[in-house]
């Protein structure tokens, strides 16, 4: 069994923190930049600003985007690992805390949905903890801004509705709201499961990296079919027209039972923020 001190990983998710809001992925830069060449006229000039505000917020070291999100974590816990001193939920809270407070990231998390009071420290976090071998920690950090996460969409279809009302649904949901989720987008979509499960299937769809391919052929294919028929629809960086109103999109199942088909899209914009770290 190895020991790992609740204190390394405060200290780890603090540093997290602030490298995930500074930093876009080389993934999602790799594309803005291809997405250039496909534009012309406004939709090229505000890819190029895209691009330039993230070299200086990695230069700076200041937070790509204002909304610095809700922190979402994704815990891959070795079971051959005991945490000393803490628990991992305490440990990665207390690092929010210390991370979006001794960076100055914004503080967007209210105690309650009605009253709006703020925690002033961003948590809690959202944690999703799996528990797999081995003696390691591996944590992935998505801040979701809340304008995508308003964009977002959730629906239990009728299983005879095949692919053909999945696809319906996630296209109109991007027609509908996608403008304002600052596009160009990357879209993780949750197919399965059930009415709690389907979101968080289609969140973890956004940790992909762009240029990794499904590796159900069906899906991947689907994904694709999905890219092309989205950036037909003209929304354009920015919502104000062109060729790139997506990156990506990636799907992600599970099974369902027979008399559902539960379908969630996670729009996700142009700031797709996300960094991995193993203790």
């Amino acid at each position: 069994m190895r020991k790992i001190k609740s204190e390394s990983i405060v200290n780890t998710v603090a540093d997290l923190c602030a490298k995930t809001n500074f930093e876009l992925p080389e993934d999602v830069l790799k594309s803005l930049e291809q997405s250039v060449a496909l534009e012309t006229g406004i939709a090229k000039n505000i890819l190029e600003e895209i691009i330039e505000n993230s070299d200086i917020a990695k230069k700076e070291q200041i937070p790509l985007c204002q909304d610095t999100g809700t922190a979402n974590f994704f815990i891959k816990l070795g079971r051959d690992v005991a945490i000393d001193g803490g628990n991992i939920y305490d440990a990665i809270n207390k690092g929010v805390s210390l991370g979006y407070i001794n960076n100055y990231l914004r503080k967007s998390i209210v105690s309650d949905p009605i009253e709006r009071k703020n925690t002033n420290d961003n948590t809690p976090a959202n944690i999703y903890v799996d528990i797999v071998s081995g003696d390691k920690i591996e944590i992935t950090l998505l801040p979701k801004g809340g304008g995508s996460e308003n964009a977002s969409a959730l629906k239990m279809i009728i299983p005879s509705a095949g692919w053909n009302g999945i696809k319906a649904f996630v296209l109109n949901a991007v027609n509908d709201k996608g403008r304002n989720a600052c596009p160009p987008l990357i879209i993780g979509i949750g197919i399965g499961g059930d009415f709690a499960s389907v979101g968080l299937i289609s969140k973890k769809a956004l940790l992909r990296e762009i240029g990794i391919k499904n590796e159900n052929t069906f899906y991947d294919d689907k994904e694709q079919e999905l890219l092309r028929d989205i950036n037909k629809l003209n929304i354009g960086p920015m919502g104000l027209g062109g060729k790139s109103t997506a990156l990506a999109v990636f799907i992600e199942t599970r099974p369902v039972h027979i008399a559902s088909l539960p379908v969630a899209v996670s729009m996700q914009c142009h700031s797709c923020r996300k960094k991995t770290i193993t203790i």
